[in-house]
């Protein structure tokens, strides 16, 4: 706990976190207290916490029993708030090329593009073997087929098309998207199809099929957030800008995919459109709150989606899904025309089958808003360059850090305070979630949102102002115990997750479910990236007994994605053998 002491009737106070002996730290995992709840007994809980009387003691209760109220309240706090992440100047990355984010998106994917190695299509349209076991089509596995006549994108839309159809109409249902319009989709492909057939791509990401997550903008279609009523009160003018990003290079979007409601959980549960199933097995959930992006992704339905991760949201489910997802420094995409644009913790960033995929897509949509490039100053937006000679070693030159309470592997490294850093997430998020939502959940809103939504949120209001100060302070000495870390290491790794994909409870299908057990178990790893700023990725390393995908998340300095990318593509060569493909898949390239 930062070696803080206390007397009797004193407040616990923190050392100062310089002054803080790190290697006599240990670790005390905590397990999360609280109900796990479903059916009538969560519509009776959630009305006992919105009770103007009963909510805040039951509220004051949970926290009290999560140890939330002494890390927040009964504990002096010496370090004064950070508000957002802060980053010291950081070293120049090494064996990255720079794409500069002032340049056109397609120039960017054109730079990124001559970064990979040489692509061999005859390894690629043949049968798989042993020796080059086949999972997903690449994005450059379509543009190969578009540019040498072996389809269209008109052609592979009719196969997206069918699919979603065929599982809309499954039983159980598979609802992926909460919008899908195929007379558009029909008309976007179209407009590819005639760029191939005049010799005219835009770039290697024309014709490619992408989800957005219902919490981006994607003219025309509506943004609701997964909920019934949001597109309502927030009309939809034009492009996000990482959609317009994505458009610009060609991109077809399919519509736009389910989600956790409003983003408030990390199951995918979704009582208002259904629950995205995991195509691994499909009693089981996906993940969230991005449960639609990594349930289409994993399915083959698309080769890429863009996802948010406010607390794990893209990591999360990717892992579970048993694809790639990738959390970008905060502040290294512009967040403009995203529900989630105002938060610290956020950021819109790729779900792919392959790293090969996120390096494209991260080339594409990167770039910070102007207020971040002055506030945050970010390094040079750069991408690995994997055909460099210094990349065949990469394994043996880089430095990964491991803490042996977390995860049992590499060099050794310890990171105190780990219990006030969840609950620092916890607070953060909670509070800006409540205060973007305030307005119209007080105008009478909040019967229209689901009950674990409402369960959520009746928390969030519980957190006071001191609350919030308070875990700002903690993020500030956080930051330090990370910053300190990574004078050591070049990346951290653990695992993605504490626990493979659960599954679902029959019973929480029509009212949704309640269970901070299981949320705490699949972010038991996540809360740094989120509070602190870090990027992030995850890869997945293979499966458990069950057949269940296991993720293994890599950790990076601030705005050293291109050095993240570069080992994850190393760690994903040597486990590419160990992934099956779903159960539940559908080949939209068909060739």
């Amino acid at each position: 706990m930062g070696g803080g002491s206390k007397g009797k009737g004193m407040p616990r106070a923190m050392t100062p976190v310089e002054e803080v002996d790190i290697s006599a730290v240990r670790y005390e995992p905590q397990a999360m207290q609280a109900p796990h709840l479903t059916g009538f007994p969560l519509k009776a809980f959630v009305w006992l916490m919105e009770s103007r009387l009963l909510g805040p003691l039951v509220t004051s209760a949970l926290k009290k029993q999560n140890n939330m109220t002494q890390m927040l309240q009964n504990t002096v706090i010496p370090e004064r708030p950070m508000y957002y992440p802060e980053f010291p100047p950081q070293e120049p990355e090494q064996g990255v090329v720079v794409v500069a984010e002032d340049r056109d998106p397609v120039d960017r994917v054109e730079e990124a593009l001559q970064c990979l190695t040489p692509y061999d299509p005859s390894t690629r349209f043949t049968s798989a073997d042993e020796k080059n076991p086949f999972l997903y089509w690449k994005i450059r596995d379509f543009a190969y087929a578009y540019r040498s006549g072996i389809t269209t994108p008109s052609a592979v839309a009719e196969h997206v098309i069918a699919g979603v159809e065929e599982w809309n109409n499954k039983k159980p249902a598979m609802p992926m998207l909460v919008y899908f319009n195929a007379d558009d989709l029909r008309k976007q492909a179209e407009a590819s199809t005639k760029r191939f057939e005049q010799g005219t791509p835009i770039s290697v990401l024309d014709g490619i099929f992408f989800a957005i997550k219902d919490d981006i903008d994607c003219f025309p279609y509506p943004s609701k957030s997964a909920t019934t009523f949001f597109d309502k009160i927030r009309p939809i003018q034009k492009d996000a800008v990482c959609v317009a990003r994505l458009r610009k290079c060609g991109v077809i979007f399919i519509g736009k995919a389910n989600m956790h409601e409003l983003g408030l959980g990390v199951t995918g549960n979704n009582a208002n459109y259904g629950t995205a199933r995991n195509p691994h097995s499909i009693d089981r959930y996906t993940g969230g709150s991005s449960s639609g992006p990594a349930a289409l992704v994993s399915s083959g339905l698309c080769s890429a989606a863009i996802g948010t991760d406010g607390g794990g949201s893209v990591r999360i489910p990717s892992s579970l899904c048993g694809i790639v997802g990738l959390k970008t420094t905060y502040g290294r995409t512009d967040l403009t025309g995203v529900l989630c644009d105002a938060g610290t913790v956020e950021v819109a960033s790729p779900l792919t089958a392959s790293v090969e995929d996120s390096m494209l897509v991260y080339s594409a949509v990167a770039g910070s808003r102007p207020t971040d490039k002055i506030t945050l100053r970010p390094s040079p937006l750069s991408v690995p360059n994997l055909v460099s000679s210094d990349n065949s070693n990469i394994l043996q030159s880089v430095k990964v850090g491991k803490y042996t309470e977390w995860f049992h592997d590499i060099e050794e490294i310890i990171l105190p305070e780990l219990e006030e850093m969840r609950t620092a997430h916890v607070v953060s998020i909670g509070s800006e979630a409540l205060c973007d939502l305030n307005a119209h959940y007080q105008e009478g809103r909040r019967t229209e949102l689901t009950f674990d939504t409402r369960a959520s949120l009746a928390l969030f209001g519980s957190f006071t102002s001191t609350d919030y100060v308070a875990s700002q302070r903690l993020r500030r000495r956080i930051m330090y115990y990370h910053m300190e870390a990574f004078k050591k290491v070049d990346v951290i790794a653990t695992p993605t997750t504490g626990m493979t994909a659960p599954k679902i409870p029959p019973s929480a299908l029509k009212i949704g479910e309640s269970d901070y057990v299981v949320s705490a178990k699949l972010m038991q790893f996540i809360f740094a990236a989120n509070l602190l700023g870090f990027p992030a990725i995850t890869v997945p390393v293979g499966h458990d007994k069950q057949g269940l995908p296991i993720g293994l998340q890599l950790i990076g300095r601030p705005w050293g994605e291109a050095s993240l990318l570069r080992v994850a593509s190393a760690v994903e060569e040597l486990c590419l053998k160990k992934r099956n493909r779903p159960s539940t898949f559908y080949d939209i390239l068909k060739v």
